[in-house]
Formats: structure tokens, C-alpha cells, sequence
């Protein structure tokens, strides 16, 4: 006859059976105590090396994090020191900023594109877009050129050399930090870009022919078309840094032009102001600032001033913040390891001036 356990139960005295039920409980106990451990350290563990992966994408060690320049805005230790080197020595010559590069790369990134007259969708009506962004429109816009590449730091050089304008606050003794003569120029003002620009013998673009020059007539999200792909552009710290002008080949736009996704965000002439037909809070384009009320907290204060608008997304920027219709913004005066520029022009200027 089979014995079950039913039936050693029913054999065994009352005293024994509760010993052995007390003994069966404080093991199931002890063993989901374990376990419980066990998922706890994991957690950890991972979290650990999440916070790792984080680090080795930032472009510094975070223990550093004191003597780099911040995520926005000027880092005012650096303009310190910036401003107490002002009167010394330092920076090129005209003949050192001419060889930097090869006479044929001076060219190619001096040359612009030309995006021909007509009408593009400028905008977007995607409900998850920030409100800014909305809603789609058309634009008729007339013939224009743009810049092939953001400026780059060995042409903003030749524009130091030849009008003594102030370096950006980044270069250390007036010169490019090693290795980034044909990366986007950072750390300049929307004043430091319309000095340039003007000097150059062109002007900043308006958003509306940024936004053209990079998304063409068909409505396309980004330069190559509707779908994200992480590897034509330089966004979410997947570089970690500022990239040349010339490494994303295949994010060109659909007239050619080069870097209207990441790396850095450009400033365009037009103050931030909202779309016919939006339906963004009016109070989203008037000038802000934080101010302290006390030792603990602080509220924001209008300025009575307004922003400036910069378009592309930057190389920390998410990558949704790369969509050509993409709206950033900050005050003109504001400088950014993420903010550069490009020019435009309504006559062909092939070089700028040297």
C-alpha cells in the first residue's frame, strides 16, 4: 500500500508535527530572506554600473566637475581667469591661424549651399512635441545660401586674429584646444555670432531658413528622414564632446548641408517668439531668470527681455531634441560648450574674408 504523507502525519504525535511545521516555516523564511538579499545586491550591483556607464560618457571625471565648463552659461571661475589674461600675450599670428589647415580644406569649409526659393512645412503637429513646435505651417522663404558646416574653431580664429575680438572663454591663451581646429566653435554669444557674421560679409540665418536648409519640402524629422538612427549624429553623449564638422557624412541634409542634427545648437538671428496658431502658454517666450528670495529658495523672475533661438540639438542634447523643428532658446548673452553657430547669406560668398 502507498504511504502518503498524509498518513506519516496522521502517525506521528502532535508535538512532533508542530516541530517539524515550525521547522519547515523558519526555512521558507530564512530562504526568502536570502533571496530577497540576494535581488537587493543585484539591484545594486547594477545600479553601480549604470552610474559607471554615466561617468565614462561624461567628458570629465564627475570629481572634476569644478574646473570645466557647466552645461549652460558661462562657468564664471573660467571667465575669471579669462578676463585677468585679457591683456597678455598669446593667440596667432595670421600666418600660424593660415596653417592650421591645408588650403583645400580652408575651402571646403568656408563653402555654402544654396537652397533654392519656395515653399517647406516649418513645424510640426506631433502631439508629443514640445509646445513651441507647433503647430506645422507653411513658409514661402526666397532664395538664399547657407554654410555647409557650423563654423569651426580654426575660422573663428582667423576672425580673432584679424579684428582682436575676444577669444571664447575655452581656449587657453587665445589658441584651440589641442585637436579641435575643425570642431564647431562653442563658448560664443549670439553677439559673438552676428560679430562674426559680419565680418565674414554674411548674417546669422533665420530659424525658418535653418529649419528649411536642414529638413528640405517633404516634412522629414531629421536630415536623412523620419526614423532616429544614432549613427548620423553626435547626440546623448555617444561621443561625449564637440565632433568635427565633417564626421557625420551620412546626416546630410537633403540639399547637403552638414551637422544640422547634434553636436552643437546653433544660434539663428530671430527672437524666440510663438507660431500663429500655437498653442504654447504665452508666458513660455518671455525672458526668465532665477532669482534668490532667501538663503534656501528661489523663484523665477520675468526679465522683460527675450530669448534667442538656436536649432539643431547639441552633442548632450536627447536625441529627440535633434528634430529639425526643434525649438531651443536662450538669452543672447549666454555662452555654451553645446552652443555654436553657421552663417547665411543672400549672395554667394564662397571664402569668407581673411
Amino acid at each position: 500500500m502507498a504511504v502518503t504523507s498524509e498518513h506519516i502525519n496522521s502517525l506521528l504525535p502532535t508535538a512532533e508535527l508542530a516541530r517539524r511545521k515550525r521547522y519547515l516555516l523558519a526555512t521558507f523564511i530564512i530562504c526568502f530572506v536570502l533571496l530577497a538579499i540576494g535581488v537587493t545586491l543585484y539591484v545594486v550591483n547594477q545600479g553601480f554600473d549604470t552610474m559607471g556607464e554615466m561617468r565614462s560618457s561624461a567628458t570629465y571625471d564627475l570629481i572634476d566637475e569644478a574646473s570645466h565648463i557647466r552645461a549652460a552659461g558661462e562657468d564664471l571661475a573660467l571667465h575669471k581667469v579669462h578676463e585677468a589674461e585679457k591683456n597678455h600675450a598669446g593667440g596667432y599670428s595670421a600666418i600660424e591661424v593660415e596653417s592650421l589647415l591645408s588650403k583645400e580644406k580652408w575651402l571646403e569649409i568656408d563653402s555654402m549651399i544654396f537652397i533654392p526659393e519656395g515653399n517647406f512645412s516649418m513645424g510640426t503637429n506631433l502631439e508629443r512635441a514640445d509646445a513651441q513646435n507647433r503647430p506645422q505651417h507653411t513658409v514661402n522663404l526666397p532664395a538664399f545660401w547657407i554654410d555647409k558646416y557650423p563654423v569651426t574653431n580654426a575660422q573663428y580664429a582667423k576672425f580673432v586674429v584679424a579684428t582682436s575680438h575676444r577669444p571664447p572663454l575655452n581656449w587657453k591663451k587665445g589658441k584651440i584646444p589641442q585637436g579641435e581646429v575643425l570642431r564647431p566653435v562653442t563658448m560664443v554669444s549670439w553677439y559673438d555670432a552676428m560679430a562674426y557674421a559680419k565680418w565674414a560679409g554674411k548674417r546669422l540665418p533665420t530659424e525658418a531658413e535653418w529649419e528649411k536648409s536642414g529638413r528640405g519640402t517633404d516634412g522629414r524629422r531629421w536630415p536623412w528622414g523620419s526614423k532616429m538612427e544614432p549613427d548620423r549624429l553626435n547626440t546623448y553623449y555617444n561621443v561625449g564632446s564637440t565632433s568635427n564638422v565633417n564626421a557625420y557624412l551620412n546626416g546630410a541634409s537633403p540639399y547637403g548641408v552638414m551637422d544640422m542634427a547634434g553636436n552643437v545648437n546653433e544660434w539663428t538671428e530671430d527672437d524666440f517668439t510663438p507660431y500663429p496658431g500655437t498653442d504654447a502658454p504665452s508666458d513660455l517666450f518671455k525672458g526668465k531668470v532665477l532669482q534668490a528670495t532667501n538663503s534656501k529658495e528661489v523663484e523665477i523672475v520675468p526679465t522683460g527681455g527675450s530669448y534667442k533661438v538656436l536649432r539643431g540639438g547639441s552633442w548632450k542634447g536627447d536625441p529627440f531634441s535633434s528634430s529639425v523643428f526643434h525649438r531651443n532658446f536662450a538669452f543672447a548673452n549666454y555662452a555654451s560648450d553645446f552652443f555654436g553657430f553657421r552663417c547665411a547669406s543672400n549672395l554667394e560668398v564662397k571664402v569668407a574674408r581673411r
